[in-house]
């Protein structure tokens, strides 16, 4: 099967992540300056948001938690969180639907603020990941050093984060040439520090703002709504992107059949926006729903749902029942 897509408005080129598994990987030179620049910044994009979430405890216990604060941060955590698996990861990476020039560069920014990197980035390592999947190539897997306690301990952290470190990235000539000749995805690309900052502030602003017209006190108010709409929230949704990367490679149900040890981690449903179906999701790459069965929350394919009906999403690649039953393990 292929997680490769044609996307609009750009050059008709498909990537076959199965095909490329057999091409021996070539690291991509970087000189030694941007690459230690890059896992600076790499570093505190990790660490400060962590952090947050550690020192949440001591804040709830000085000052309290306002209900504003929380709408603030499920609202951008919602917004951020979709952009990356409707954006970056059903469509521009599987192309699991189409879309007008308008609708991708919003779900490109959207996924931008999300602050995993550039689209293009983002793309080529997942693409990357599919077409070696826990093998040698695949740039997260957590069976990376064998499969003993230590050596999953060991390879769960690089799942997890690790591999983010790693100097050399991934070749986006070879694994998205078509992101790169987009002249779209190229400028939001080139403005992802400006969508980083966007994601960074503008909770602090409406927090501000609302909180000022309450009369709570525009500067507190927009402390607050930084700390829990910013940063709580940038590595909440990090490390939910990072769990499907670890976890759902690790344990988990594998009902469909697969050539790797992908599971569905049903705990992560909700918050993971329906990306911890990864089972179905390594068994059909390109479905634009990977919750196939009954009680699989999957809100990502429910906003690609409302995307079709508003005619923004055309060519929705829905999961068929006859490919399912094909690819379900037999009981």
């Amino acid at each position: 099967m292929t997680a490769g897509t044609t996307l609009p408005d750009a050059p008709t080129t498909t990537v076959d992540v199965e095909e490329d598994a057999s091409r021996p990987l070539q690291a991509v030179p970087k000189s030694r300056a941007r690459a230690r620049f890059e896992q600076l910044m790499l570093a505190t994009f990790i660490v400060v948001p962590l952090l947050a979430v550690l020192a949440s405890g001591v804040v709830l216990w000085g000052y309290g938690l306002h209900w504003r604060d929380v709408v603030i941060a499920v609202a951008f955590y919602w917004v951020t969180g979709h952009g990356i698996t409707v954006g970056f990861h059903r469509y521009f990476t599987h192309g699991s639907f189409k879309a007008g020039r308008g609708t991708r560069v919003a779900l490109a920014v959207a996924g931008s603020m999300a602050i995993e990197g550039p689209v293009t980035r983002w793309v080529a390592d997942h693409r990357r990941h599919h077409a070696y999947s826990d093998r040698d190539g695949d740039p997260h897997s957590p069976w990376r050093y064998g499969t003993s306690t230590g050596a999953l301990a060991k390879g769960l952290w690089h799942a997890h984060v690790g591999w983010l470190f790693d100097v050399e990235q991934t070749d986006q000539q070879r694994f998205a040439p078509d992101l790169l000749a987009d002249r779209d995805v190229h400028r939001v690309n080139k403005l992802f520090w400006l969508c980083a900052l966007v994601s960074l502030a503008l909770p602090a602003v409406v927090g501000g703002v609302w909180g000022g017209l309450a009369g709570d006190g525009w500067l507190a108010s927009a402390a607050t709504a930084f700390f829990w709409g910013s940063l709580v929230r940038i590595a909440v949704l990090h490390h939910v992107t990072w769990s499907i990367n670890s976890i759902c490679h690790a344990v988990g149900e594998r009902p469909f059949q697969t050539r790797d040890r992908s599971a569905n981690v049903w705990p992560l449903a909700i918050i993971s926006m329906g990306e911890s179906w990864h089972n179905l999701h390594h068994a059909d790459p390109t479905a634009a729903r990977h919750g196939v069965d009954r009680f699989q929350v999957d809100t990502s394919a429910r906003v690609i749902w409302g995307l079709e009906r508003l005619g923004l999403a055309t060519d929705v690649r829905w999961p068929k029942p006859e490919r399912l039953d094909a690819r379900r393990v037999a009981r």
